[in-house]
């Protein structure tokens, strides 16, 4: 009896079939956080789900922390299948040509997690998603991190208080424009090397939600925080659309349960666990936090909304207004 007939039984509950010792079938989900973050905690609920709804019959291997791909290598390693499952954060679709996904990237285009659930729960996402296809990727969810806030050595309560420093980013247009209008030079950095960068002062600044700022020790080697929630950080779970199309049907069905479950979960706790990492930083005392008064936080928003209008050439203006029709944003209420 071959091996994915024993599964397939298996995962149905065939009694007619005999019990036959068989080694599970082993997929890889690799990632560039620490294990305490909403996305390496989504990702062990899947591996903990996965395992439950095959009934043992997939066994998927969790690496954290960028221990078998850094962020510029993992996509690729999906593509040419040495990996089965990654969450890279949207801006690096851009980079692939799906150039849609940087529309996350856009400074304050939402205004709240129920505004950006809107989009990525609903028909709009998934639309996205599928554009994915073509490049040979199965988009399966979308799992949130949070909203981000600037951190420099120095004290941030205005957008000229960037002005002059070296902001590591991502690769991302939207990134690049967003530092260049604050009068800020961007540079790309990996995730793993930032604390490094920080701490050697190749870079002055950065931008990240609290999970990542806390788990990867950047209050050690920043001063300053102010909570501007300017931008959202988010992944999209994806995995190798051959190796997807090419499971067992029960198998694949399984797996996109506990996709959906993992999803759920790890939306669900990325709040709370922001601001767990918020009052360990706090507690930490080595970064001074600010929260923006009204007339700052506008004062940002001005700064930051003439991006969305520069980089619609880029994005694509249709998607960017599909998005402000879904969330009832106008862009004008500032002016």
């Amino acid at each position: 009896m071959c091996l994915r007939t024993w599964i397939l039984g298996l995962v149905l509950g065939c009694s007619a079939l005999p019990v036959i010792a068989a080694e599970p079938m082993v997929l890889k989900f690799s990632h560039v956080v620490a294990p305490n973050t909403p996305k390496g905690l989504g990702a062990e609920k899947f591996a903990e789900l996965a395992a439950q709804y095959t009934a043992g019959a997939v066994r998927v291997e969790v690496y954290p922390n960028s221990s078998l791909y850094k962020d510029k290598e993992e996509m690729e390693a999906l593509q040419l299948g040495a990996v089965e499952f990654i969450a890279p954060s949207l801006a690096k679709f851009g980079p692939l040509g799906v150039r849609a996904f940087e529309v996350f990237d856009l400074p304050y285009i939402f205004d709240s997690a129920e505004a950006l659930h809107k989009v990525t729960r609903g028909p709009l996402g998934q639309e996205m998603l599928a554009l994915l296809e073509p490049r040979g990727i199965k988009g399966l969810a979308f799992w949130d991190n949070g909203f981000k806030s600037f951190s420099a050595n120095r004290p941030i309560r205005r957008p000229e208080d960037l002005r002059g420093l070296s902001m590591r980013i991502q690769s991302s247009k939207v990134l690049d424009a967003q530092m260049r209008a604050l009068g800020a030079s961007p540079r790309v950095t990996a995730f793993s090397e930032v604390y490094q960068a920080l701490a050697a002062h190749v870079v002055d600044g950065t931008e990240n939600p609290h999970s990542n700022f806390y788990t990867q020790r950047m209050n050690e080697v920043q001063s300053h925080m102010t909570l501007t929630n300017h931008g959202y950080l988010g992944y999209a779970v994806i995995t190798n659309a051959k190796f997807w199309n090419g499971l067992p049907g029960s198998i694949r069905a399984a797996l996109e349960r506990a996709m959906r479950d993992a999803t759920e979960y790890t939306n669900t706790i990325a709040r709370a666990e922001n601001e767990k990492a918020l009052e360990a930083v706090r507690s930490a005392g080595t970064t001074e936090i600010h929260e923006p008064t009204e007339e700052e936080r506008i004062a940002f928003k001005r700064a930051l909304l003439p991006v969305h209008k520069a980089m619609a050439g880029w994005i694509g203006e249709g998607l960017i207004e599909d998005i402000y029709d879904e969330t009832g944003f106008d862009p004008d209420a500032l002016e």
